[in-house]
């Protein structure tokens, strides 16, 4: 996998080397290497948790609503990363019971969608839903890739999610590690986030779940906050900028908020390439028009690639020579650019975009 993301620049054997050297020597800025094998138990509780989780790419990150069937069955046609079959806020109460037999049943019938992550947002702790929801859902055959866990203000809501999991899967729990990813939704939840995340990341330690991700709900954030939404989300640097960097300091992915026009690709595109410049890993979407703007903008492009790979040569071929600091394509190259330049590729290696 790593000579394809060197492939843009191939000069020799030895460059190959060197680029297949310096990839396997960096860690992502978020998640660990990935691996094609299969998820369990003792890739949970590895002493070296953060090098041992498969990385599942997530830029475009769809709600697909629990209770309508017909849109269920184009999860296949989405062309999204993960999609996420919807218990909580796209689905009206008096449809939740239905919702949740939908999505039991087509996590069976889906069964695995080749690069697409088959998630499921059950209801939130406090809407007292969650674990009806988890009963029914954790009895299909095929179970999710990913639970999506929202408003998760305090670690209490962790550890009540946990332990309801745990009930709903009885056995099962012995041959079943799925990923997990957490919401921001208030300002309790920004002020917990810290606390909130190490308690996960302690039970994914002892194998319950993979901590992987943190989503920001921006629009319930400016609700409990009395915010005023602008287009250009000022309201929301504070936070954005927070959450992204709490993430990344606990080497998981961050999922971006919901832009609510999809009929406006160009502020669509705008805010998507925002979001991945600040650092965030993916964003939500609410309508499969947006998936094409949003990939893009969270997948480096072909320049991007070339210059992250000739960069890496280009310090490796120095480094051979005994020499130190370096200039490239008129910047002094630094550690800093470097990772930044390993990043690049990393990225394009875990999306096969090449």
């Amino acid at each position: 996998m790593i000579t394809v993301a060197c492939k843009q620049f191939v000069r020799t054997d030895s460059n190959k080397q060197s680029c297949r050297l310096l990839l396997q020597n960096a860690r992502p800025a978020c998640c660990a290497f990935p691996s094609n094998e299969p998820r369990s138990r003792s890739q949970c509780t590895t002493t070296d948790f953060q090098t041992a989780r498969r990385y599942v790419p997530r830029r475009t990150l769809m709600y697909v609503p629990g209770h309508d069937l017909k849109k269920l069955h184009k999860i296949p046609k989405l062309g999204v990363d993960c999609a996420v079959l919807e218990c909580e806020d796209g689905v009206a109460l008096n449809k939740k019971a239905e919702a949740r037999e939908n999505i039991r049943g087509m996590l069976d019938e889906l069964g695995e969608v080749e690069g697409v992550d088959i998630a499921v947002r059950v209801n939130s702790v406090s809407s007292g839903l969650m674990e009806q929801d988890l009963n029914v859902i954790m009895t299909a055959q095929r179970l999710p890739e990913t639970i999506l866990l929202p408003k998760t203000d305090t670690v209490e809501d962790v550890i009540l999610f946990t332990d309801r999991l745990r009930a709903a899967l009885g056995d099962r729990t012995q041959g079943y590690c799925p990923h997990l990813i957490t919401y921001v939704e208030s300002a309790e939840g920004l002020m917990n986030m810290t606390d909130i995340l190490r308690r996960a990341q302690a039970y994914s330690m002892e194998g319950v779940y993979n901590l992987d991700g943190v989503v920001f709900g921006s629009d319930d954030f400016c609700a409990d906050i009395g915010a005023e939404r602008s287009v250009d989300a000022s309201e929301l640097t504070y936070a954005r900028q927070k959450i992204v960097m709490v993430a990344k300091g606990y080497r998981i992915q961050a999922i971006d908020m919901v832009f609510t026009d999809y009929k406006d690709a160009e502020g669509l595109r705008v805010q998507s390439e925002q979001g991945a410049r600040k650092g965030y890993t993916g964003k939500q979407l609410i309508h499969p028009n947006q998936v094409s703007v949003v990939r893009d903008a969270f997948t480096p492009s072909s320049e991007r690639v070339d210059w992250a790979t000739e960069l890496i040569y280009a310090f490796q071929e120095h480094q051979n020579s005994g020499v130190g600091a370096f200039t490239f394509r008129g910047n002094m190259v630094d550690k800093p650019l470097l990772l930044q330049a390993r990043n690049v590729l990393h990225t394009v290696q875990n999306v096969k975009r090449l």
